[in-house]
């Protein structure tokens, strides 16, 4: 008899493209996938992140390189990426919010968080097909409140369930190219950006009573989840979510 043998969870010789990848969660996705081999391009809006994080990955002697873009710039962001050579791997964990009631929803906030975290991200996964010969994989982080809703996060709610919409159509048309394309979903994590509903009590009861587990998320607990979408251990793994919720949307 012989044995399977387990899928590599190894990225050497791959790129990978992080936007969002100088801070929190995409730092955190940067950071796994360098650590596993690939060579990673981080994408941001500002120069002086970008050089901080390319610095520290380097530092730690991971292979990093850094590029200023918005992907909101649709037309300058495809120029940038159909600069880049060939992609194995995009993570797309540039993202916006602007929580409020539904009722007080002004156009510009929903255009704004509309712009980036459907717009933007629907062109960016383009961009990034277009470099994949030969197969890839396309990796959007989305949000449990992708597969839910929320007190006051209909607008945020709505674009993160259009994510799932497109993926789920980009899987199955890209699928013959050998090009996977998923979501993950987290929960609440705690970085900077979260710090102020984290020190919130009321705020952090609700999030509590919602998680499953017994502790609130780190940056840490997507880096396992990313690792896995981009490499040979999820080969057969396409048009889907991986929830790291804690349970959130278990019920």
């Amino acid at each position: 008899m012989t044995l399977p043998q387990t899928p590599s969870f190894s990225l050497a010789g791959k790129r990978a493209l992080v936007a969002g990848g100088s801070r929190g969660i995409g730092l955190g996705c940067a950071v796994a996938l360098a650590e596993a081999g690939a060579h990673v391009i981080i994408a941001a809006r500002g120069q002086a992140a970008v050089d901080g994080a390319v610095a520290e990955m380097t530092e730690a002697g991971l292979s990093a390189e850094g590029v200023v873009l918005d992907i909101t710039d649709i037309d300058a962001m495809g120029a940038v990426v159909a600069g880049m050579g060939r992609l194995d791997v995009l993570c797309n964990s540039a993202g916006l919010a602007r929580h409020g009631a539904a009722t007080e929803t002004t156009p510009e906030d929903f255009d704004a968080v509309s712009n980036v975290n459907v717009r933007a991200a629907y062109f960016l996964a383009q961009a990034a097909a277009a470099k994949m010969e030969g197969g890839g994989s396309i990796i959007q982080v989305s949000s449990q409140m992708g597969h839910v809703g929320g007190i006051d996060r209909a607008v945020y709610c709505g674009t993160k369930h259009a994510v799932e919409g497109f993926t789920k159509a980009m899987a199955i048309e890209w699928g013959p190219r050998n090009i996977r394309v998923n979501t993950l979903c987290p929960t609440f994590i705690r970085t900077p950006l979260t710090a102020a509903t984290f020190a919130d009590p009321e705020k952090r009861a609700w999030i509590e009573s919602k998680i499953k587990l017994p502790r609130v998320a780190e940056v840490e607990d997507i880096m396992g989840a990313v690792l896995f979408l981009a490499s040979e251990a999820s080969a057969m793994v396409t048009g889907t979510s991986i929830l790291v919720d804690g349970g959130w949307t278990a019920g």
